[in-house]
């Protein structure tokens, strides 16, 4: 860390592991602030949002007020963020289709349209409004289906072709479909659900009883478990780095693709999911989905804070205007599809009204906006959704992104050329 006054104005830079611990002390304010502020917790807003937005809005103040600022260094980001995208692979096991049959089929499909129709609506509206392309992808699958996770991901890369204010644009974006998302859920599920005037009844999936019971039997029995699935993810992140530098040699020097770029993180992610699939039918590793799930959490809890904290709010002045129409005619068109497209295809029953409201909170938000909202729905009517609540976080947290992620960047690069 080092700090000195230049002109008057006092610099403070903080070097890697001083930005590393700095994220996660902001990550566990964020934990002790969303325990205790309800709002928080009913919109899902996840801790590193909001331990990483304090100290984005502490930056902001210095740079308005002009005699302070504050630089970080956050070269613990990449190994994190692939960290987390290799777990997303490695939970990628294609045998989940079979739990969920036929329904889990059409309703990923629909996800899978969901993201390629978000980035080209975002690209038309970008247009429309004189902006970046790429913005409207920011405004898209990218923050919306993807989260605050994808949008810190895609939005250093994008900066990097050239896209001025993309991670602002897509952080914004991505803090704004975790509120509507929560939002809209519920109240397009009752609606559905009082003006076709559905029976209130469910599938009793047994395959869903199955997989909590299954879940239930995968506690860590101790810290090796946890050690040997670190192992995984260090192993299969060094392979994912491999392959992406050698597609990205490939695409500029064979294909003579000049601006292509692939990030680390999805190589990373796709070896993962070649990974699980082999060894799903192979059998050579015993993968633990506890202790993955733990490397997840812990990775994208420091990764995302220090790209929250380290966001230039000021980048979005310019851009306020067309990135609240796109985003207010995303959550419009998100709501039209929901309605009158997805809930048809899905049988147009008690189930489908709810995953309907899963679709509107994962499709803006993030998977437990979803959760939340299926539950908020079934409380209400009484009647539990066995099918939605086995489908929903399925597609929403492991399998979308086989799809939605080479579609982004496709996207990106396309649009940068």
């Amino acid at each position: 860390m080092t700090w000195e006054t230049v002109d008057g104005v006092f610099k403070l830079a903080l070097d890697p592991l001083f930005t590393t611990a700095a994220a996660a002390i902001l990550f566990v304010l964020g934990v002790t602030l969303r325990r205790r502020i309800s709002f928080l917790t009913r919109f899902c807003i996840p801790s590193a949002v909001i331990g990483g937005l304090i100290m984005a809005f502490v930056t902001l103040g210095m740079h308005h007020q002009g005699g302070a600022s504050m630089s970080f260094n956050t070269a613990m980001q990449t190994p994190m963020m692939l960290a987390f995208f290799t777990t997303v692979g490695i939970g990628g096991s294609l045998s989940l289709l079979k739990r969920g049959g036929k329904a889990l089929i059409v309703y990923l499909v629909a996800c899978w349209g969901l993201a390629v129709f978000q980035n080209a609506f975002g690209v038309g509206l970008a247009k429309l409004f004189d902006i970046h392309a790429v913005l409207g992808v920011m405004a898209g699958a990218v923050s919306l289906e993807g989260g605050h996770g994808a949008a810190a991901a895609f939005g250093p890369t994008a900066e990097n072709l050239g896209v001025a204010g993309a991670q602002a644009v897509a952080i914004a974006s991505a803090t704004y479909g975790l509120i509507a998302g929560g939002l809209l859920g519920g109240p397009v599920a009752s609606w559905l659900i009082g003006k076709n005037r559905l029976e209130l009844s469910s599938s009793q999936d047994h395959l869903y009883k199955e997989h909590q019971d299954l879940e239930k039997t995968t506690e860590l029995s101790d810290s090796f478990d946890l050690f040997r699935m670190l192992a995984l993810v260090l192993v299969v992140m060094a392979i994912g780095g491999v392959v992406s530098n050698w597609v990205n040699d490939q695409a500029k020097n064979v294909w003579q693709w000049k601006n292509f770029s692939l990030p680390g993180y999805v190589g990373a992610m796709f070896v993962a999911v070649v990974f699980r699939n082999l060894n799903d039918v192979l059998k050579v590793v015993k993968i633990h989905d506890k202790a993955i799930e733990l490397i997840a959490d812990l990775s994208i809890g420091l990764f995302l804070t220090m790209a929250m904290m380290s966001l230039r709010i000021w980048d979005l002045y310019a851009l306020a205007i067309p990135l609240i129409a796109i985003l207010l005619l995303q959550t419009l068109a998100i709501a039209l599809l929901a309605v009158f497209v997805l809930f048809p295809i899905l049988g147009k029953d008690y189930d489908a009204a709810v995953m309907c409201s899963g679709f509107l909170g994962h499709g803006m938000g993030a998977t437990p906006n979803a959760v939340s909202n299926m539950g908020v729905v079934c409380e209400r009517y009484g009647v539990m959704s066995y099918k939605a609540f086995l489908i929903v976080p399925l597609c929403g947290a492991v399998l979308i992104d086989l799809v939605a992620i080479p579609n982004i960047v496709w996207f990106i690069n396309y649009f940068t050329h």
